[in-house]
């Protein structure tokens, strides 16, 4: 047995020896051979790999397997990573509306103390923004409500921060906007704090100008922009945007709405105010003189009446003065 060992020691040494002289060998030729520069080199190395590699599928197939096990399980921690950042955000946001909700009830509960009347008609229709079909507008878009959801036009469309234009066109199920960009816009504004009133006139760019403001060095960047009820166009107090100065030194308004994505747009349903063409009883109309006048009858005050009655604007007996016929 002692004898078999060192007969199969004797025999394995030099054969290790000889794989290892052959390996070095090879490997010494491969070397020599891909550093030659010479295009029958070059041919032969093109067809030795052109032969070789397509056979050596079955041999990459298992790191190739093993590649795309990594890559599948980084992608599941990525995922499980936004799934956590997602669970929460929805419970800052569950408690940002239980804010708000909370918010909304005191509010209520304030304008019920202060028994403050809002404008019933100030509601909103939402509709989806389409493709401009060609109008003689730069600036528009097509929205899917018309006059079958009782859209009127010259009312005030929002996105969901700030004025975005006007109803230009209603149809029986779409309406055009004309954005506040367009050249043939012009909106009354209101400038905060300072309470000038302006004009908003578009010109086809990003940044619509202001003009015919009543003292512009009041005007500061950064101003904030609302609508005015200058018109009866808009409702008052939408917000428009803040004030900015231009490249070309002219005063402009940065936009609050994002016209990139307008893909949902509110129109205002709003009512013009009521005008009040005659003055109240306190307020007497004067003729030229100076002679307070009768508002029902024209007549000044103290004069004779064709029926017998003094023109004091009251009737003997009503309000129990002295003169008025009481005694």
């Amino acid at each position: 047995m002692p004898n078999d060992r060192l007969n199969e020691a004797d025999y394995v040494r030099p054969v290790r020896r000889l794989v290892l002289g052959v390996l070095i060998i090879v490997f010494g030729a491969l070397f020599l051979l891909w550093r030659i520069d010479s295009p029958r080199v070059e041919r032969f190395r093109t067809a030795f790999i052109d032969t070789v590699v397509p056979n050596m599928d079955w041999a990459m197939a298992p790191v190739t397997r093993a590649s795309r096990m990594i890559e599948d399980f980084r992608s599941y921690a990525r995922i499980y990573e936004q799934n956590q950042e997602l669970r929460r955000e929805l419970q800052q946001m569950r408690a940002w509306r239980e804010a708000a909700l909370q918010l909304e009830q005191r509010n209520a509960q304030l304008l019920d103390l202060a028994q403050v009347r809002l404008d019933p008609q100030l509601t909103h229709v939402t509709g989806v923004v389409m493709a401009d079909s060609g109008s003689p507008y730069r600036k528009s878009v097509l929205i899917n409500v018309g006059t079958r959801d009782g859209i009127v036009d010259g009312w005030a469309v929002m996105d969901g921060l700030g004025l975005a234009g006007r109803i230009a066109g209603v149809g029986q199920r779409s309406s055009r906007v004309i954005l506040l960009t367009d050249s043939n816009s012009r909106v009354p504004i209101s400038l905060q704090p300072s309470g000038q009133r302006a004009l908003l006139s578009g010109d086809n760019g990003p940044l619509p100008l202001l003009e015919f403001i009543e003292a512009p060095d009041d005007v500061r960047p950064g101003d904030r922009v609302v609508s005015a009820s200058d018109g009866g166009v808009f409702p008052p107090g939408l917000l428009v945007g803040e004030v900015v100065q231009g490249t070309d030194r002219r005063l402009r308004v940065r936009l609050a709405a994002d016209f990139g994505r307008l893909d949902f747009l509110r129109v205002l349903r709003s009512r013009p105010a009521e005008r009040i063409d005659h003055s109240g009883t306190l307020l007497r109309p004067l003729d030229p003189s100076g002679t307070p006048l009768d508002p029902e009858t024209g007549t000044p005050l103290g004069m004779a009446l064709p029926d017998g009655g003094i023109g004091n604007g009251t009737e003997s007996g009503q309000d129990g003065s002295p003169g008025s016929g009481d005694e």
